[in-house]
């Protein structure tokens, strides 16, 4: 497994339209494994793949420090349907450090997706969980959270945004490992 960088607001594969995955293969577990990793390490509760640069429907979630009740999940080409209620919450996103708002989501949806082994599934959200789920197909649609901020909140954000937007346009488009290994790694320093 492999820390990835995240992909900041700014960065291009983030608008856009992630493909479908045609076919379950021992790369797309592999993605799959080193989301976990990277979304672990940036202390984050869903990660998409496209914010790790990489334009395919594959989504992580662990949303068990806000639901300890809740379980790891993989969705690999999730649909939603069904939302039910409505609820306003703050919401963030690894892809822009630093900046929260108010985000009003459906407070329950069905997800229909396939697992890490390509096993169909439907599984009924809400709560945290069904505002991580939301959040993170957006990103599989190229929307970004500060889509759904209102006009006045993305105003008051103006210049921490045009700061992200400038680190995040310098960024490769591709997956990137954030934790190069070197050649001889057997030697530990001293």
């Amino acid at each position: 497994m492999a820390l990835l960088e995240i992909k900041k607001f700014g960065c291009p594969t983030l608008r856009r339209r992630a493909r479908r995955v045609e076919a379950i293969t021992a790369d797309v577990r592999t993605l799959v494994d080193d989301m976990f990793e990277t979304m672990y390490a940036a202390e984050g509760i869903g990660l998409a793949a496209p914010q790790v640069g990489v334009s395919l429907c594959v989504v992580v979630l662990d949303v068990s420090p806000g639901d300890p009740e809740a379980e790891a999940t993989v969705l690999i080409n999730p649909e939603l349907s069904q939302g039910e209620g409505e609820v306003v919450g703050e919401e963030g996103c690894l892809s822009l450090p630093g900046v929260v708002g108010d985000v009003k989501r459906r407070a329950q949806v069905r997800v229909d997706a396939l697992d890490r082994d390509g096993n169909a599934f439907s599984a009924v959200m809400s709560d945290i969980s069904a505002r991580a789920v939301q959040h993170e197909v957006d990103h599989l649609n190229g929307v970004l959270v500060t889509d759904h901020f209102s006009a006045i909140k993305r105003n008051l954000l103006r210049s921490q945004l045009v700061a992200l937007k400038r680190e995040g346009s310098r960024q490769r488009r591709g997956p990137i490992h954030a934790d190069p290994v070197p050649a001889d790694s057997s030697k530990a320093p001293t």
